[in-house]
């Protein structure tokens, strides 16, 4: 028994769906930071802001599509997230950081999308309504998978992955060929043509992470100072300070009676050896004279 297209196509439009739930849910460890340090300083809201007006285009595109379902879900979910996001990151952020945030949103998810939505609802009708915002969808969709040359070429430049989480990297492609098949199966080039290129981005990541995973560290040794010359210094060092901590403990920690009676002993004693020596020495020179 054949499987019809649409069943395909819902399949793998609830796969796609899955995973990018997933995708979305991405951040969190980062606002889970944010909420700990009670300040989202030292990051940008950019990325949520363009998610957000991301998920508006595409859940316009599938309203007046009529006949992509699997869009309208994650899309949904992907708007909600992101003003969750946004609103955090908004409550937690600087002054100058408000600011820049509240005009960015006005300008991108506001003006930027309210523009597109006169434009295409008043000035186009029907297919070629849809063909118009598809082709801006897709416009857009391509300039995002883009986005990560800038990561791929310092990756390279370092010869570091670091910068690259491979997770997300695998999400991602998996993402666009669930995307990509969705697309296929619907005969919409606007779902399609932008998930090639983001799995080809994809994988090239994947491939760059396995081959700087483990970034070359060269430690350069000193030519000059050698350890074995370091640990001789060290030792003569700890050996001259005892020494001087010895002689030094002598004079300053006091002695009990009984300690200083048997050096004042000792001290008559050398000095009686001594008056000894003198006495036979002068003997011997007046015998021998």
């Amino acid at each position: 028994m054949a499987i019809s297209q649409a069943v395909l196509a819902t399949v793998f439009g609830i796969l796609g769906n899955i995973i990018s739930f997933f995708v979305c849910l991405a951040p969190i460890p980062t606002f889970i930071r944010i909420y700990k340090r009670k300040s989202s300083e030292g990051y940008q809201s950019v990325p949520y802001v363009i998610s957000l007006f991301s998920a508006m285009l595409w859940l316009y595109y599938a309203m007046i599509k009529k006949d992509a379902m699997m869009l309208i879900t994650i899309n949904s979910f992907a708007f909600v997230v992101q003003i969750v996001y946004i609103s955090l990151y908004f409550f937690y952020a600087p002054k100058k950081e408000k600011i820049l945030t509240v005009k960015f949103v006005l300008f991108v998810d506001v003006f930027a999308f309210g523009l597109i939505f006169l434009l295409t609802y008043f000035l186009t009708h029907g297919n070629k309504r849809v063909q118009v915002l598809g082709y801006i969808c897709m416009v857009f969709a391509l300039s995002v998978f883009v986005a990560p040359l800038g990561i791929i070429r310092k990756v390279i430049k370092t010869k570091s992955a670091e910068f690259m989480p491979f997770g997300l990297s695998f999400f991602l492609t998996l993402s666009a060929i669930m995307w990509f098949f969705y697309g296929l199966l619907l005969k919409d080039k606007n779902i399609a043509l932008p998930n090639v290129l983001g799995f080809i981005f994809g994988v090239l990541q994947m491939i760059l992470f396995v081959i700087y995973k483990k970034p070359g560290t060269k430690v350069l040794e000193p030519s000059v100072i050698k350890l074995q010359d370091i640990s001789e210094h060290v030792v003569d060092v700890v050996r001259l300070s005892s020494m001087v901590c010895n002689s030094q403990m002598r004079t300053l920690v006091p002695q009990d009676s009984a300690d200083m009676e048997d050096t004042i002993d000792r001290d008559e004693k050398i000095k009686g050896d001594i008056e000894k020596i003198k006495d036979n020495k002068e003997a011997f020179l007046i015998s021998k004279n």
